[in-house]
């Protein structure tokens, strides 16, 4: 049975948007103070695309939440997300999510289910979700990046969507991503905090390895659930491999920036692992107060979307 076609303001969220919002731009601007700007050079004979940070970043400006000053409401959902993000709960949300039977329509209409529903109230920044999914997507463009690569700049967090289709509240939609099934990696933002988590002392989960081999890799392992799975599970059907890797672990920043799980990588995710580092710097530092034009740009972003998915896919 097809998924029932949503239209546009048709979906009641369960829990204040503002709220939601407030902390998916508060967790931006903690992970924008924990990696400050730096130039992503990569050796061209390493075969990848040399990129440098987006010209128009303003990420000096935004509010310092280092350690001592981040936000109790922060703290407070890194809290959550460490102590409920267990091996159970991960796999009862991807059985959950993964039949895509929320609903269907085109990409673009989800663009604006996301930003109809999302209020804006980031004391950083007046821009709408669109404006922000495109200053990404522009940023890319203008550094000459591939069309597909510009494309992911522009969907990549249109999984956030799972806000409102039955999550049950932040914890499983936002936030950094880690494997779950084996030791947690101090190099996790607030490692503290697993300590409450029930797989934090359980021999079977809290070993360096735990239930996995070494060096298995990535597509092997149970990642802490959000919008970073769920919507690689709405796109692997239509996207190259390097964009669904970028969808998929665009979040695990103890890896891209840490290295925390090498021992769990394989060839093919080091292969990989380059265009989510590619990827990054034009996902964290092209916020600005300079809004893109929607009007104008809506057709090429149109056209490009068209290139690559069908009219209507399942969410």
């Amino acid at each position: 049975m097809s998924p029932p076609t949503i239209k546009i303001n048709s979906i009641n969220p369960s829990q204040p948007v503002d709220s939601f919002e407030e902390i998916c731009e508060e967790i931006d601007t903690l992970l924008l103070s924990r990696y400050p700007l730096k130039p992503v050079i990569y050796d061209s004979s390493s075969s990848s695309i040399v990129s440098s940070p987006p010209s128009n970043s303003t990420s000096s400006s935004f509010r310092d939440y280092t350690s001592s000053l981040t936000p109790p409401r922060v703290i407070k959902f890194y809290q959550e997300q460490h102590e409920k993000q267990t091996v159970s709960s991960v796999k009862e949300k991807r059985n959950q999510f993964s039949s895509l039977n929320h609903a269907k329509m085109s990409v673009w209409d989800a663009l604006e289910l996301l930003n109809t529903l999302v209020d804006n109230s980031d004391p950083d920044t007046e821009l709408s979700q669109i404006e922000h999914c495109l200053q990404t997507s522009e940023a890319l463009r203008k550094d000459g990046q591939p069309r597909w690569l510009i494309l992911t700049g522009l969907i990549h967090d249109l999984g956030k969507l799972l806000f409102f289709y039955g999550a049950e509240g932040q914890w499983d939609v936002v936030g950094d991503t880690f494997p779950v099934g084996c030791a947690f990696s101090p190099s996790i933002i607030f490692p503290e905090f697993f300590k409450n988590n029930p797989d934090y002392s359980n021999s079977k989960y809290n070993t360096l390895y735990g239930i996995y081999e070494p060096n298995c890799g990535l597509d092997n392992v149970l990642m802490s659930y959000g919008h970073d799975e769920y919507m690689y599970q709405v796109v692997k059907n239509y996207l190259p491999p390097e964009a669904n890797y970028i969808i998929r672990y665009h979040s695990f920043y103890a890896q891209h920036r840490e290295n925390g799980y090498s021992h769990l990588m394989n060839k093919y995710d080091h292969e990989m692992m380059k265009w989510v580092k590619i990827f990054n710097p034009f996902d964290l530092y092209s916020k600005s107060d300079d809004p893109p034009n929607i009007q104008e740009l809506k057709s090429y972003y149109i056209e490009l979307i068209n290139e690559y998915f069908p009219e209507e896919i399942c969410w």
